[in-house]
């Protein structure tokens, strides 16, 4: 599982970097929430609990694991497509957002609990 967090992880990188680049050459910043969020949540934290997973493989194999590999891969595209819209001007995707952002933060906790409960040290 670390691995394809880790490969999950430099996609949003990219993105985040896309949408940086875009930005600086628009001289438009209204995507500036998408891009921290891809790099922070995407990029910044997949990497890490990535590197984590595949530094303590006991830790990857949970029920936990599993459930914050999901929520983590469903809420945050949920999240970052509806903040893209709604920054541009949809307000009626707030529902989208809010949805995608409780099943970030859940798998997020959870990975925390899982690690935790299960890390030990050698």
């Amino acid at each position: 599982m670390g691995i394809k967090l880790i490969k999950i992880s430099v996609v949003y990188f990219m993105i985040g970097v896309c949408i940086g680049l875009y930005m600086s050459m628009v001289h438009d910043y209204t995507l500036a929430p998408v891009h921290v969020h891809i790099n922070l949540l995407g990029w910044t934290a997949l990497t890490l609990a990535g590197l984590i997973y595949h530094l303590f493989p006991a830790v990857s194999t949970t029920k936990l694991a599993k459930a914050h590999f999901w929520l983590h891969n469903v809420g945050l595209p949920l999240m970052m497509i509806g903040l893209f819209l709604f920054v541009l001007g949809n307000e009626a995707l707030v529902p989208v957002i809010a949805t995608g952002g409780v099943l970030t933060t859940v798998g997020i906790l959870l990975f925390g609990i899982n690690i935790l409960k299960e890390l030990k040290a050698e």
